[in-house]
Order: C-alpha cells, then structure tokens, then sequence
C-alpha cells in the first residue's frame, strides 16, 4: 500500500474523528429513544431523530406516540413523519393517538387524519371519543346560565316550570362543524315551551311528561350538531301561576280604568256644557235687562215727539 501524504492522512482521519464524534452524540442523545423504539417494534431511524431536533419538535413525544400507536395495533400508516406533521400543526399528538386507541378498541369509525382535524379545530378529540361509547347528561336549562328552570304556560293559561335532562353522545362524523352543546340546549328548551304550549290544560303535561319527550325527540333537535340525542327526561315539574286568570284580572282591570276614564270625559264635557249654558242664560238676562232699560226712555222719545197722545181728563 503506497503511503499517503501526510496532510491527507490528517485530513482523513479529522473527518472520521468528526463522524465518529457525530455518531457518539448520536447515540448519547437518541440512542435511549431509539432503543426503546427499536424494542417496541416502532423504528425510528437517528436520521429522523436528529430532523426533528434541528425542526425543534419533540422527538420523546414523537416516538413515545409512534410506540403507542404500534403496540395498540392501529396500523403502520401512523409513521413518524406524519406525527411531526401534526406536531408542527400545533396539534396534541398524545391525545390523538388516545382517541384513536379509544376509538379502536370501541369500534368507532376513526381514521387519523379526522382525528387530526378534530384536534387542529379545537375540539377534544379523545372526550369526544368518551362521550360517544359513554354518552353523558346535560342540564336543560343550563345551570350556568342562572336560570333554574324553564317556564311554559298551557293553553288553560297555568304556567308550569320544568328542568329537563338530556343525554347526548358524540356524531363523530359531524364534530367538525357541528353545533355545540348550547345549541342543543336552546332547541330542546324551546321543544319543551312548545308542545307544552300545545297542551290543553297543564294536567296533561303532568299526567304524562313522557309525551312532551317523545315529542320533542320526534322533531330532530340533533340535526347539523355535533351530538346525538340519546333521550330527554322531565326531572322536575313546578306549578307556576295562573298566568291566564292573571291576564284576565289584569285585562278587567284596565277595561274598568278605560270605562272610568270615558265616564269622567262625559261628566267633564256635561260640566263644560252647564257652564256654557249659564254664561249663555247670564248673556240672555243682561240683554234682556238692557232691552228693559230702553223702555221708558223710549216711551218718552215718544210723548216728546207727539207719536203718542196722553188722556184727555174725563
């Protein structure tokens, strides 16, 4: 073997120096992450490891993910690249993978690029995946609101005041774009006003509460939401006032101040025509007066003129 110049000799063994010193920062860096993987049946290549550090991701979420999505089965289209891409996303990456574990093992249809989606919309994907296999119960109205319960009134005019509950479970399918638990809310409250609105009388409603959920289930308050009603129950039903007498004893009410007020119109306009009529009478009386006055003056006019003839003496 021919030997080489010195400088090359130094410049060849700087560079496997360099590379061998790469290589120990490597491993001394990743080489525990790429062990666990490589244990895990989940391999990462250091070149994706050392990717994600110069991309500033974190590489332990990306395989701790990457292992946990290959030991529950969910298919090697889950690769480390597409993790990193959701990552960068400013997506959960864990709880994703959660959902998606949650969701396999409930037999959901949930692939992961929607559940991707989810998360990037701001949804909780792996709560949505709960609440689809265990369906949980919200309040109607919402407490939060201040409002204690809902008032209706029947057609007899009795005010009934009712809480419902209503038990949803997550439409997987609409989540992106649904409506939220608020909407579901105002529909079913609104449901509930008006079919017991549509009631006779308040004692069909409290004889048979059944009805109104029925017929608020059949109207379809879940459509374009991100939820599935499961049932609606009356938990509490109050007597209230009787609105009906209430409006009518107010209604009588204002009909007597109506009649009141026409009746002291008619005695006013009577007074100011009994006073109209003793100014005229007082007018009258001062001509009259006045006419009266002229008599004698007149008749003298008269016997001074010789228009009038006094008696002759007899």
């Amino acid at each position: 073997m021919p030997n080489l110049p010195l400088p090359v000799v130094a410049v060849a063994a700087l560079l496997l120096g360099f590379i061998a010193l790469t290589m120990l920062l490597l491993v001394f860096n990743y080489g525990q992450l790429w062990f666990q993987a490589y244990w895990s049946k989940a391999h990462v290549s250091f070149a994706s490891l050392l990717g994600m550090s110069l991309r500033k991701v974190n590489a332990r979420t990306i395989v701790q993910a990457r292992i946990m999505a290959t030991q529950a089965g969910l298919g090697s289209d889950i690769t480390p690249r597409r993790l990193e891409a959701h990552y960068l996303a400013g997506g959960d990456v864990p709880r994703v993978i959660r959902a998606l574990i949650a969701a396999q093992r409930a037999d959901l249809d949930l692939d992961f690029d929607r559940a991707c989606a989810i998360d990037l919309a701001g949804r909780d994907v792996l709560d949505a995946v709960q609440t689809s296999v265990n369906p949980k119960v919200i309040d109607c109205p919402d407490v939060a609101s201040g409002k204690p319960n809902l008032s209706a009134v029947a057609k007899n005019g009795v005010e009934l005041k009712i809480r419902a509950r209503v038990t949803v479970r997550t439409n997987l399918q609409q989540l992106i774009g649904g409506a939220t638990e608020e909407t579901i809310i105002a529909r079913v409250g609104e449901g509930i006003i008006t079919s017991i609105g549509s009631a006779e009388t308040h004692f069909e409603v409290m004889e048979h509460p059944d009805k109104i959920s029925k017929a608020v289930l059949q109207r379809g308050l879940d459509a374009q939401t991100a939820f599935q009603i499961v049932s609606i129950d009356i938990a509490d039903i109050e007597v209230g006032e009787n609105i009906g007498a209430r409006l009518q004893a107010d209604q009588a009410e204002a009909d007597t101040r109506v009649a009141r007020a026409k009746a002291e119109e008619r005695r006013s306009v009577a007074i100011a025509r009994e006073q109209e009529m003793k100014a005229a009478t007082a007018e009258n009386r001062a001509r009259l007066l006045q006419a009266e006055a002229l008599v004698p003056q007149s008749i003298g006019d008269a016997f001074r003129a010789g228009r009038v003839a006094g008696r002759s003496a007899g």
